[in-house]
């Protein structure tokens, strides 16, 4: 009786814990949809229910071999495993507090974010050369990987790098600052090189297969505009720009919302040119417009301060008030300001 009752009690336990993570999209299965239909849903990136639901149709009959009955057939079956109506803002904040930071490796910068960087949504990095985007990013692969109790994430991390400034031995280096074993560090760390805009977005798709299979907490793009700068170039091509980097950046967003990992990108800057940058000083502004403005939860901009030390200052987030954090650059990653 004991051992049915343990039985019971662990298969709940299963349950509840499957309700937390995506559903694969073989469960539709389940719904009647063939596996055929649910092997061309794989091969075209929709690894997950969530991915079919949260899609527009006409993105469904993009692919091959699918007709209009059995998208609607197909998006029916997602629907009734995936709730997508209203919800009470009490359910809403309890969904919010499970919501995991990740440490960036300084506790002044943590504490304006409120304990660093939040998982399920896009964090946007944008300022000048050398003022600490990417060795920012590299602190936030080994601290993904840290136990939940000391600001970590405990899972990987995935690296999109479209100006080939990723370092391994940094890796190495932040890792010996949390006692981590390096080589351990390095295989949670998954990377490509992008280069350019179409196979950067083709690496999303591979990624969210990646994430079916793994725990990742951490998705970095360092830099998601940079290619955008070069493959797309004059005003005439400006629009087209603008509706392929929105697509990437839905891409990403839905990737956040499918698996609950913190999705990190940097972002360029151009000088801006008005007449108070004539009194004031030149002026920057991140490149992208309003595409990577809204796209973004939270919108953080960096600049250098004296020495090593660099500024970051919260300039949009729905949650955060706008403030400013001291942090270090040093061997050991990114740290607080050594007085």
């Amino acid at each position: 009786m004991a051992a049915e009752q343990e039985d019971v009690q662990v298969e709940e336990e299963e349950q509840g814990a499957a309700q937390h993570g995506p559903f694969m999209v073989d469960q539709l299965q389940a719904c009647g949809v063939a596996a055929t239909d649910i092997k061309k849903l794989k091969e075209a990136g929709f690894c997950t229910v969530e991915a079919v639901a949260y899609s527009p149709k006409r993105d469904l009959l993009k692919i091959k071999g699918l007709s209009e009955a059995k998208v609607d057939k197909i998006s029916e079956a997602a629907s009734k495993l995936v709730p997508m109506g209203f919800t009470s803002a009490t359910m809403m904040h309890e969904q919010r507090s499970e919501i995991i930071q990740l440490t960036s490796g300084s506790k002044d910068l943590d504490k304006i974010l409120e304990g660093g960087f939040e998982t399920g949504s896009i964090t946007e990095i944008y300022g000048e050369f050398r003022t600490g985007k990417t060795q920012l990013c590299h602190t936030l692969c080994v601290t993904c990987q840290l136990p939940l109790d000391q600001g970590g994430g405990e899972g990987k991390a995935l690296y999109i790098d479209a100006e080939g400034t990723f370092r391994p031995q940094r890796l190495l280096q932040i890792a010996e600052r949390y006692g981590l074993n390096g080589n351990d560090v390095l295989d949670n760390v998954a990377y490509a090189r992008a280069y350019n805009t179409d196979h950067q977005s083709k690496l999303l798709i591979e990624a969210a297969s990646m994430m079916v299979e793994s725990r990742f907490a951490l998705m970095i793009i360092d830099s998601a505009t940079a290619l955008y700068r070069t493959d797309f170039s004059g005003r005439g091509e400006l629009s087209a720009r603008q509706m392929h980097l929105g697509r990437f950046m839905r891409s990403l967003q839905k990737i956040a919302d499918e698996f609950g990992v913190a999705v990190v990108i940097t972002n360029q800057v151009v000088a801006q040119v008005d007449g108070a940058a004539m009194f004031a000083g030149p002026q920057v502004k991140p490149i992208g417009g309003n595409i990577i403005a809204h796209a973004s939860t939270t919108r953080l901009s960096l600049r250098k301060g004296r020495a090593e030390e660099r500024i970051c200052k919260i300039v949009c987030s729905p949650c955060l008030p706008e403030a400013e954090a001291r942090f270090q650059i040093s061997p050991e990653g990114v740290t607080d300001v050594k007085e």
